[in-house]
Parts: structure tokens; C-alpha cells; sequence
């Protein structure tokens, strides 16, 4: 699946086969949601019989799994990015530089990022995909932890902090990635100034 951090060459044979199934049902899922998307549907977005289906994958719940945690591998990758360069950064830049990543593919890429924060029927996630998300949640939290270690970030649980900044932050994504917003738009950079501020420690605290 075609992710925003892509950037290699283009898949041949058989997985090329696999990555148009997972862009089709990437696309399915986050639009029509997963129970009114059937494995015709997909096959058909994709271009291929639908017998090619189960030549990759085990049915649709398979291929939400691997959509999802694609997702979210994709945004690891992102934040590991962005430790690597900005080591020296305070938790609110490096908090910013992540919201602008995520913005930014949200333009370019809308069904991934609404893969990313996808929630509905989470019954169909398996534990890889739980552990996936998890992953991004801790690196992230990382982030509101060493915040709240400079005094920057208020008092309380690093993981109610990220969860908070998060809702916010994928709420302007959400906005972006239905066209309504630009990554630049004026209310998509109050609502990623209201993401820290619902999270920063009150002046002199």
C-alpha cells in the first residue's frame, strides 16, 4: 500500500498485485466503513478477480490488519524520522514538526491518515495491529514525557496528555483529509495551537 513516507521503487508481479488490493481496501474501509465493504468491491477498486484476493491475504479482516498496521507502522517511521533530527528540539517543537507531518499527509494521502486513526469496528484488529498502534501511542508519548520532565507540559498522566493532544491534532488530520482545510488554513493551525495548549504546564506553575 502507497503510504505518504513512500519513496521507493514501484512494486512488480505479485506484490504490486498485493499493494493495489491494500490501496483499494484502505480506500473501501475509510469511506464506506468495513461492514459495507465486501471483497467484490475491493477486487474491483484493485482491478483483479476476486479469487486474487486469497492468493495474498486470508479474507477482509486480513487485509484491514495489514492496512492498518501499515498505518501506523508508516507513523513510527515519522516520529523516529524526526527524533533522529531533532534531538535538540523542546517537546513543543518537536510536537509541532510531528502535527505538520501528519497534516501534510493528510493532503497527500487521505485514506492513509484516516487508516491511522481509524476506530470504528476495532473488534476486527488483532493483537499485531494493537501492538502496532501501541508502538506509535509510546513514541509519541515520549514526547509529552519529556515535556512534562522540562516543566513544559502540566502534571499528571504522559498518557493522558498524548491522548489529548492526539484528539485534537486528528481532528484537524480529519479536516484536511475531507478538503475542507489546508495544512496551512488558518483554523488547521488553531486547532494545532489548541492541541498544546491543552496540554502545556499554566505559566509559573
Amino acid at each position: 500500500m502507497t503510504t505518504p513516507a513512500s519513496g521507493t521503487a514501484p512494486a512488480r508481479g505479485g506484490d504490486a498485485t498485493r499493494q493495489r488490493l491494500l490501496r483499494a481496501a484502505v480506500e473501501l474501509f475509510t469511506t464506506v466503513g468495513y461492514r459495507g465493504t465486501t471483497t467484490p468491491a475491493i477486487a474491483a477498486k484493485a482491478g483483479v478477480a476476486e479469487g486474487t484476493i486469497y492468493r495474498h491475504f486470508g479474507g477482509k479482516e486480513h487485509l484491514l490488519n495489514e492496512a492498518y498496521r501499515s498505518a501506523q507502522r508508516w507513523a513510527c517511521t515519522v516520529l523516529k524520522e524526526l527524533e533522529e533530527s531533532d534531538r535538540a528540539l523542546k517537546a513543543r517543537e518537536r510536537l509541532a514538526r510531528v502535527a505538520a507531518r501528519l497534516l501534510e499527509a493528510a493532503e497527500r494521502d487521505p485514506a492513509v491518515l484516516r487508516m491511522l486513526f481509524y476506530a470504528r469496528d476495532d473488534q476486527h484488529l488483532d493483537e499485531r495491529s494493537r501492538e502496532a498502534a501501541r508502538e506509535f501511542r509510546d513514541a509519541l508519548q515520549q514526547i509529552v514525557a519529556s515535556g512534562k520532565s522540562d516543566g513544559m507540559v502540566r502534571s499528571g498522566p504522559a498518557e493522558l496528555w498524548t491522548s489529548v493532544w492526539l484528539a485534537v491534532v486528528s481532528f484537524a488530520a480529519e479536516r484536511v483529509s475531507a478538503r475542507e482545510w489546508t495544512p496551512d488554513h488558518p483554523q488547521a493551525a488553531l486547532a494545532l495551537e489548541a492541541a498544546w495548549d491543552a496540554i502545556r504546564a499554566a505559566p509559573g506553575a
